[in-house]
């Protein structure tokens, strides 16, 4: 029995799976890195401990002090486990837009929760802003500390274990990675990662189809929650992407309803928007291609929601 110390120890080391049935016609296989083996389901546990870490080295983060974070509740859900871990506490800035399977873990874990309502239950643009703008006022309090997700550069760092992950799962075989873009780290790090053992690596980012700001679209409202924050993140680097595929919410919900049933891989809707896109990317592809990419978290987190509900 080789036990690790603290819970913090099981994160990343995630399986790397191929898919079976749900395959492109070109004959490329399609592996999918299941980051849903993380301690809460998701990979954003990888950059929630980075942040975390790294604040509290830094003096940022005051000992026995306060994280504020504005979130659609994944990352929400991995800092609360953190803060659980180290002893901190989180004050999440949340909105009914996202569901109710987040909020209540996120709870469970400690976390404090204001809310900000949304239109109708839909992702826009002026919600996001208005999220990031209350917790930062938040923040200011005494013993408080705003990781603000968006321009936190040590998120970037936690993603580039994922991608020599996948490189070495993949025998070393991975000529695209194709990837969901909500705060932009995890495509860049996990990305970076992949080129450093493949610079001829293709990289194509993902978006919701109602909301292309990154392909220079306008913004508008969707319902892949995690991604498409309606503008441009501030860490986004178009020039470490080769292409932008759009996605629709609907064929993103699909695709998440054809995986579990007929894969039995469970995961949400912007996994479902990556898989559709990985299709694409392969179909232009030759049969001896490899395309990877993530199952970002667990269908479990949204029950109550589509595609599942």
């Amino acid at each position: 029995m080789n036990a690790r110390p603290g819970v913090l120890a099981g994160i990343g080391d995630t399986p790397v799976v191929e898919l079976q049935r749900i395959v492109p016609e070109s004959g490329c296989r399609i592996l999918v890195k299941l980051e849903s083996a993380n301690p809460t389901g998701s990979m954003k546990d990888r950059m929630a401990v980075e942040v975390i870490r790294a604040a509290a080295a830094d003096g940022r983060l005051p000992e026995d002090g306060t994280v504020v974070e504005y979130t659609a509740g994944t990352t929400g859900i991995s800092l609360a486990f953190v803060c659980a871990a180290l002893g901190y506490r989180l004050h999440v800035v949340f909105s009914d837009a996202f569901s109710t399977e987040k909020r209540l873990t996120m709870s469970a874990l400690g976390a404090q929760i204001t809310d900000e309502a949304s239109d109708a239950g839909k992702i826009t643009e002026d919600l996001i802003k208005r999220m990031i703008a209350r917790s930062e006022q938040i923040s200011a309090a005494p013993g408080h500390w705003w990781s603000d997700q968006l321009t936190n550069h040590d998120a970037i760092a936690g993603y580039e274990p994922m991608g020599h992950e996948i490189w070495e799962q993949s025998a070393g075989r991975v000529d695209a990675f194709v990837h969901t873009v909500g705060t932009a780290h995890s495509i860049h790090g996990a990305g970076a990662a992949l080129r450093a053992h493949n610079p001829e690596l293709r990289i194509v980012a993902v978006e919701p189809a109602e909301s292309a700001v990154l392909s220079g679209g306008p913004t508008g409202a969707h319902r892949i929650e995690g991604i498409g924050i309606g503008f441009l993140p501030p860490l986004w680097e178009p020039d470490l992407v080769d292409a932008i595929d759009q996605v629709a919410s609907a064929e993103a919900q699909e695709m998440a309803r054809r995986l579990a049933r007929e894969e039995g891989l469970f995961a949400g809707t912007s996994t479902g928007a990556n898989v559709v896109a990985a299709l694409r990317v392969a179909e232009t592809l030759s049969g001896d291609a490899t395309v990877a990419t993530v199952a970002v978290d667990s269908g479990l987190r949204y029950l109550s929601t589509a595609p599942y509900a």
